[in-house]
């Protein structure tokens, strides 16, 4: 269903009524396309305190292909990343206010501000609090800025060429409704890529609820970086799944992802036998508020959501059908997170996903080179979303920091990133795609 407010504020008359009524003013996104895949105008790279990183730093933002600035000779600034390892006591903050002090009113609509740090340390508290700082500042600014600008914090364990992935997918088009996010790089080498266009050429991905949605876009999207998609659906979805699977020239698998036997047929069905990519996107709802809820609904919540992710992961990664250095991304929800009336069930499947994703990463990547992620998106225009009730819509859509809903494609962006060969440094995140969401912010 189309965001008839969004529409209305982008004319004349909508942006002098909301103005003097005081109502949120949501800007059109810039998102990617082939006509416009990257963002439009220059790079500012500023520092604060005394940064470690900055040649490196400054080679990797030189490949995102932003040119960098700072005189104004392309225009409005696209994108600026601060950073900010080298702030390592309360004093140094006011280095951080004095670089985006003069620079933020000047970031261009559908802009990026990327705030670098490194993790609190436990061994210095004078280091934690002002890294800790950073977090509040950056969802703070988040809130602020309007005009569809984002602004995230990438906290560095190692060197920045670990970040490369991540600074990519920030600073471009793709992360257009991922904001307010802290993402930890961790000090891992990453991994080769031959075309930054088509990262995934070779590999092979597997996309749980791919007949429609944002399943769907995650497949297509995945297609559109060389993957070879397996489709997978329940039967009852089986049209909807094959021309999903025939429009991106994948494959499709009709199965119920809870049957006994859902590891062994997906194995059996990955070109191979092997897979590189796993994406743990089915889902289902049965609201009601616990008082009132029978157990086969929390039951059929639970299978789903949760039950199947743990044991296909599980059997997957010990039969070896998923390869040493693929990636696991599953779908959270900002439900998980925040919780949500009526959704007990939904709430804890989601959750326990991101319980997963924090215990599995590490041992995944130690024992296979396998990452483990998550997405967990807040308001998103589906089809199921346009069925809620008006008032309920327009709340979600309004209560971010971007003032609007998501789109399909913004959490397939983000899921992209997360299967990025590149990506080997981000593992055990769980990534919000709402906007900002006031709720569990």
């Amino acid at each position: 269903m189309a965001d008839r407010y969004l529409h209305f504020t982008g004319t004349s008359a909508g942006r002098f009524l909301t103005r003097r009524l005081g109502l949120p003013q949501p800007a059109a996104l810039h998102r990617w396309s082939p006509e416009r895949p990257r963002l439009a105008g220059a790079l500012l790279h500023l520092t604060a305190g005394r940064p470690t990183r900055t040649e490196e730093l400054a080679a990797v933002l030189a490949r995102t292909g932003l040119p960098l600035g700072g005189d104004g000779d392309h225009g409005p600034a696209a994108a600026v990343v601060l950073d900010a390892t080298g702030v390592a006591d309360a004093a140094g903050l006011a280095e951080v206010h004095a670089a985006l002090h003069p620079v933020v009113r000047s970031v261009a609509a559908s802009g990026r501000i990327v705030v670098l740090g490194t993790p609190p340390s436990p061994a210095d508290h004078h280091q934690a609090a002002a890294q800790q700082a950073l977090e509040g500042f950056v969802r703070s600014l988040g809130k602020e800025t309007g005009r569809g600008i984002t602004v995230n914090l990438v906290r560095l364990e190692g060197g920045a060429g670990g970040a490369e992935s991540t600074l990519r997918f920030l600073l471009s088009p793709k992360s257009a409704y991922v904001s307010g996010q802290v993402v930890t790089v961790q000090d891992t080498a990453p991994g080769a890529v031959a075309d930054w266009d088509r990262p995934l050429d070779g590999r092979t991905a597997l996309v749980t609820g791919a007949a429609r949605g944002i399943g769907a876009a995650v497949a297509e999207t995945l297609a559109r970086d060389g993957a070879r998609v397996v489709c997978l659906d329940v039967p009852q979805a089986a049209d909807d799944l094959d021309r999903t699977a025939v429009r991106i020239g994948g494959s499709a698998l009709a199965l119920d992802i809870t049957a006994p036997e859902a590891a062994e047929r997906i194995a059996a069905a990955v070109p191979d036998g092997g897979l590189d990519v796993l994406v743990h996107n089915a889902g289902i709802t049965r609201d009601r508020r616990l008082a009132n809820m029978p157990a086969d609904r929390w039951a059929q919540v639970v299978a789903v959501n949760l039950t199947s992710v743990l044991d296909t992961t599980d059997a997957l990664l010990k039969g070896g059908t998923l390869r040493r250095g693929g990636r696991v991304a599953a779908t959270a929800s900002i439900a998980g997170i925040a919780g949500n009336d009526g959704q007990t069930n939904y709430a804890a499947s989601k959750a326990g996903v991101i319980g997963l994703v924090r215990s599995l990463a590490p041992r995944a990547y130690a024992e296979h080179e396998v990452t483990v992620n998550a997405v967990a998106p807040g308001f998103i225009e589906t089809r199921m979303t346009a069925a809620v009730p008006l008032f309920i819509r327009e709340a979600g859509r309004r209560m971010n920091s971007l003032a609007q809903g998501g789109l399909p494609a913004d959490v397939a962006e983000t899921t992209a990133w997360l299967a990025h060969p590149a990506s080997t440094a981000v593992n055990g995140q769980t990534v919000r795609v709402c906007g900002q969401s006031l709720l569990g912010a």
